[in-house]
């Protein structure tokens, strides 16, 4: 155990001005669940989230409040802490540089698929990263979804190790914010189903769950009731994909809508039956632990889910419509069993299984070689 010193270790979070949901972007909830592991390592003696935005954690009380351990400013982790792990607010070069002086360790935390984001940034004009900054790592955890695509880009590109980490989820604070009313409710005899890609980089669009609900619609006409399709408000705006829903016979015959970005516990205890999602290299997400943990029939295109929800492969749209209407016709007979297969998969990502609490200290433990 380190000669028998136990660490302080930091986990980075951006505190903005104004108000900050957790349920706006993921990174919140990695942070989250990361801390609430470390706080259960044999190698940790105390876990902060260290701000590195502008915000001021007394008027981010109520986002806080969800927070398992304190927050802590820049200035005090540089001289307090022994480990600081990037994740929410990457960290200033110079202030990496005089951390890593003291003796402090870096880590660097990816868990999108940077190298794409990296390049849409670079070539279309997109607003500028910090990702390659000069921050001295001493080294980066991805997770498997991202090794193809950002393996040696990380490594080269950042100069450290790269190591695929367990992708951690717990049902905590999705229960806390649906209060205990989030599950599929059989016996509807249409579908209203939902796509709830974030439309902001190409790696989760909705044009591919669009075109498979679309597909399943005509080959199944009683099927679906209505498809809303989420995080499209921009979008409503260019012509491109004004022209490419109209081709599309739910639109056509009134029954989609495009609507903004809401939680996902508003959406699937109100508003759909099913989750119709398709991604290009980022086959771990958020969204679709939550559709799994509801009991929620997710139509997907993701290797990584042990086998759970309905799964076609890569871009085959028909193939979509066919695990879409797959699940429409078993899903409530079946219920019982995509529950039990959804509960057995997700207990593999409860950052509190000692499996995932182990390989985190081994990679704490590996920082000291």
């Amino acid at each position: 155990m380190l000669n028998g010193r136990r660490l302080k270790v930091g986990v980075t979070i951006f505190l903005r001005q104004g108000f900050q949901s957790i349920w706006e972007n993921g990174i919140f909830q990695n942070c989250y669940f990361l801390a609430t592991l470390l706080a259960h390592s044999p190698l940790v003696e105390a876990v902060y989230l260290v701000n590195g935005g502008d915000g001021d954690p007394a008027e981010a009380k109520d986002f806080l409040a969800l927070a398992p351990v304190p927050v802590m400013d820049l200035a005090t982790a540089r001289r307090s802490l022994d480990v600081v792990i990037e994740l929410s607010a990457q960290l200033d070069p110079e202030w990496g540089r005089t951390f890593a002086a003291r003796g402090g360790k870096i880590v660097g935390m990816r868990v999108a698929n940077d190298y794409v984001i990296d390049i849409e940034r670079m070539m279309f004009d997109r607003p500028p990263g910090m990702l390659i900054s000069g921050t001295p790592y001493d080294a980066l955890w991805t997770l498997p979804a991202f090794v193809r695509t950002c393996g040696g880009y990380y490594a080269n590109a950042l100069r450290a190790p790269v190591t695929a980490m367990q992708h951690l989820w717990s049902p905590a604070l999705l229960e806390r914010a649906s209060g205990g009313v989030f599950g599929y409710e059989p016996g509807r005899a249409r579908w209203r189903l939902a796509i709830l890609e974030p439309n902001i980089c190409m790696v989760k669009t909705s044009h591919i769950a669009m075109l498979a609900a679309d597909l399943a619609h005509r080959h199944q006409p009683g099927m679906v009731d209505y498809l809303r399709v989420f995080n499209t408000m921009e979008l409503k705006g260019d012509a491109q994909f004004v022209g490419f829903a109209r081709s599309l016979d739910l639109v056509t015959q009134g029954r989609a809508t495009f609507e903004p970005r809401l939680p996902v516990y508003e959406i699937l205890t109100q508003q759909a039956d099913a989750v119709v999602s398709h991604h290009w290299e980022n086959a771990q997400n958020y969204l679709y632990y939550e559709a799994l943990h509801g009991g929620y029939p997710l139509v997907h295109n993701s290797n990584l889910l042990g086998g759970c929800g309905y799964r076609y492969d890569d871009f085959d749209c028909e193939g979509g419509a066919l695990a879409l209407r797959e699940a429409f016709a078993v899903h409530d007979a079946t219920l019982a069993g995509y529950r039990s297969a959804a509960r057995a998969f997700l207990a593999t990502l409860d950052p509190l299984a000692p499996s995932n609490v182990e390989q985190y200290s081994a990679a704490i433990a590996a920082l000291w070689p």
